[in-house]
């Protein structure tokens, strides 16, 4: 089998299962493991002098153990890496997610707060019923990118050692990725890979999010990416937003502190509710489909 045809795979048995939790009940999930793997390094290495040169060298560390790991697994056979490649993607994970948060704002307002905090860093115990579904709409789509389409993309042009690869760097991003006084230099190395590996599979999801809702509006989506903070989340929230007519970013608080950020699609609706979440989870199952129908061509050509 080439790649297209164990991605076709992987991304049908994720769709049909999805995360099996009698099994990451029993044993840690491998995005676990790779938190681990960062926070062992961060408290090793991230002190004293030379906090960039160190955060490069565990960057290093990092790729040479996911291109190991990747290989042992290839050399397992398909159904070992479809099952990874799976596992590793979990798009049907990240629309329950999502779809959480909508069933529980329709339950009531703290329950949704409840849910949204399990897929966003910022403050929520204050939140709107808008700010609520907004939150939950950003997070699905920035999430179809890093977590859905980047990993399967790597996975097309490097095999299994380029989708572990993306996520261990994806995964010390999150972590450690950030401009604080502890992470400003260590995390460096990790940040600025990111931001090149999620270049293409950035825009690619905005594509994908686009051509099946019939949003042509290139420009526009060109544009409101450009007022994001992120040189690549903005493209899937501004096709996003697009698409559902909203307007997505904006001001929110972190620890407390309220950040004044640009709005994407700033002339969209700016009251939400469950069912814009809805409406996006839609948009994140038609994105899906519209990439699987691609990997499938991939395989016949």
């Amino acid at each position: 089998m080439n790649t297209a045809a164990l991605l076709v795979c992987a991304l049908l048995l994720d769709a049909a299962l999805g995360e099996p939790e009698w099994l990451w009940n029993r044993l840690p999930h491998p995005a676990v493991l790779m938190g681990r793997l960062i926070a062992r390094l961060d408290a090793r290495f991230n002190h004293g002098t030379a906090r960039k040169a160190k955060g490069i060298a565990s960057v290093l560390l990092l790729i040479g153990t996911g291109v190991l790991i990747a290989t042992l697994l290839e050399a397992l056979g398909p159904v070992m890496e479809i099952l990874t490649v799976a596992i590793l993607l979990a798009h049907r994970s990240l629309v329950q997610h999502v779809r959480m948060v909508a069933d529980g704002l329709r339950n009531s307002l703290q329950e949704g707060r409840l849910m949204v905090a399990r897929i966003v860093s910022r403050d929520t115990a204050a939140m709107d019923p808008t700010q609520i579904a907004r939150s939950a709409i950003e997070s699905g789509a920035e999430n179809l990118s890093d977590g859905v389409i980047a990993p399967a993309f790597w996975f097309l042009i490097a095999g299994l050692p380029g989708l572990v690869v993306y996520k261990l760097i994806n995964t010390a991003d999150s972590m450690i990725g950030y401009r604080t006084p502890r992470h400003a230099e260590f995390g460096w190395a990790a940040a600025r890979l990111d931001d090149l590996l999620n270049l293409i599979p950035a825009r690619l999801t905005a594509v994908l999010i686009a051509l099946p809702a019939l949003c042509f509006d290139a420009g526009g989506i060109r544009a409101d990416a450009g007022l994001h903070r992120s040189p690549n989340a903005g493209w899937p929230e501004a096709a996003m937003s697009r698409a559902l007519g909203i307007a997505l970013s904006g001001p929110r608080a972190y620890d407390g502190e309220m950040r004044d950020f640009a709005w994407v699609n700033p002339e969209g609706r700016r009251v939400l509710t469950p069912m814009d979440i809805n409406a996006s989870i839609a948009m994140l199952w038609r994105a899906w489909a519209a990439f699987l129908t691609l990997c499938v061509l991939i395989v016949f050509v």
